[in-house]
């Protein structure tokens, strides 16, 4: 018979895996509202970390994230992309990308950035989207615009590239 101890232990000893959660929010024109951390170079997407120990969902981190970092609190929309990321050293990273939604004039002016994380904000042309997010984020963020243009399931990606 295991005991609780023996449990924990087990619990304990197992691999870690990071978990993000961000939402890919558009204008009427169809570019993608990124945001620029203070912690470190290059753009982003409005989320973040899920707090997975407080309980806390990939949709409600998502969700969180946005409305901490950009001042939005919206209803999300599908999972666009779910992206299994490693290398560089550190942890692996589930990263969880929800349909944001189309933002209105209105909305876009509302938005209000969280200073002790982000500089600025900006909308970003799909042509030029690599030129600001390299690498696995930026081959995610055109693989969730590929499934929102052709209406098709969650991308399943590796690295950002599509396995499935």
């Amino acid at each position: 018979m295991t005991t609780t101890q023996d449990f924990a232990a087990y619990i304990a000893s197992l691999p870690r895996v990071l978990a993000g959660a961000a939402a890919l929010f558009r204008d009427a024109e169809g570019r993608v509202l990124l945001v620029e951390p203070n912690y470190r170079d290059g753009w982003a997407l409005p989320g973040g970390t899920i707090e997975s120990d407080a309980g806390e969902t990939p949709r409600q981190g998502a969700r969180r994230e946005t409305l901490e970092e950009i001042g939005l609190d919206r209803e999300l929309g599908r999972l666009l992309a779910v992206d299994w990321v490693h290398g560089a050293g550190r942890p692996p990273l589930v990263a969880y990308l929800y349909d944001g939604g189309v933002l209105t004039a209105d909305e876009l002016k509302a938005i209000r950035l969280q200073e002790e994380e982000l500089l600025s904000w900006r909308l970003v042309a799909r042509e030029d989207l690599t030129a600001h997010l390299p690498g696995a984020l930026g081959r995610r963020v055109l693989a969730a615009l590929d499934v929102l243009a052709d209406g098709s399931g969650t991308a399943e990606l590796e690295n950002g590239h599509r396995v499935a």
